[in-house]
């Protein structure tokens, strides 16, 4: 029997069984409110400001979630707190030209590695409107970091959210190495094999010689 693939679909056949095996291993689990990875069971927590509001409240999260907090290693997925800023746009002026209303807006910069899939950086903002007072500025200060908590823990809940998501950002990426590595064999294989030309694959069945029984012969 004679069965006849080109080399090209070969090697298209092959990737498309690994992307199709890479995908079928990645498991959710039920965590808290989120489908979280299986992968990140366990996950160490690095930052910025280790003892910060911040890192408190994404500390929260992963017990909220089930996620078990364990040290830094080089086989254990990380999330790395890179850094937290504040900023604000002015919406409304006093007749004085103070600030009498204004978004205050969140920012967190944080990266997620997974052991032997990659790193990737990820952003998340968190804004509010505040109507300011010159008037009462000390109440208003106070207010104004009382806010700025509760906009912390969105966005430690916009960070578990992310995070949700993590087995599809690095199925993607495994997926784009797997076609750079396919891109670099059909280039090979243009230099070596002319187009349209076949690779033929022969199968022999297999000849099983019976012995003679010799108290027959």
């Amino acid at each position: 029997m004679k069965s006849f693939f080109s080399a090209n679909s070969l090697t298209r056949l092959l990737i498309i069984t690994l992307l199709a095996l890479t995908t079928a291993s990645c498991g959710f689990h039920l965590r808290g409110n989120y489908m979280l990875p299986e992968g990140i069971a366990k996950l160490s927590l690095t930052s910025f400001d280790p003892y910060g509001k911040l890192t408190r409240m994404v500390k929260y999260q992963f017990k909220l979630h089930g996620i078990e907090e364990v040290k830094p290693a080089a086989t254990v997925p990380n999330l790395n707190i890179t850094s937290e800023s504040t900023g604000d746009s002015t919406l409304s002026l006093y007749q004085n030209n103070g600030k009498a209303e204004y978004d205050l807006t969140l920012t967190v910069n944080y990266t997620v590695t997974i052991p032997n899939q990659g790193i990737e950086q990820f952003s998340t903002k968190v804004t509010r409107t505040f109507l300011d007072n010159p008037l009462s500025a000390l109440a208003k200060s106070v207010e104004r970091d009382e806010l700025i908590d509760v906009m912390r823990e969105q966005a430690a809940q916009q960070i578990m959210r992310k995070l949700a998501r993590l087995t599809t950002v690095f199925n993607k990426i495994e997926e784009d190495k797997l076609n750079a590595e396919l891109n670099q064999i059909l280039q090979k294989q243009k230099v070596s094999i002319k187009d349209g030309s076949t690779t033929t694959i022969t199968t022999t069945p297999a000849v099983i010689h019976k012995k003679q029984d010799h108290n027959a012969q």
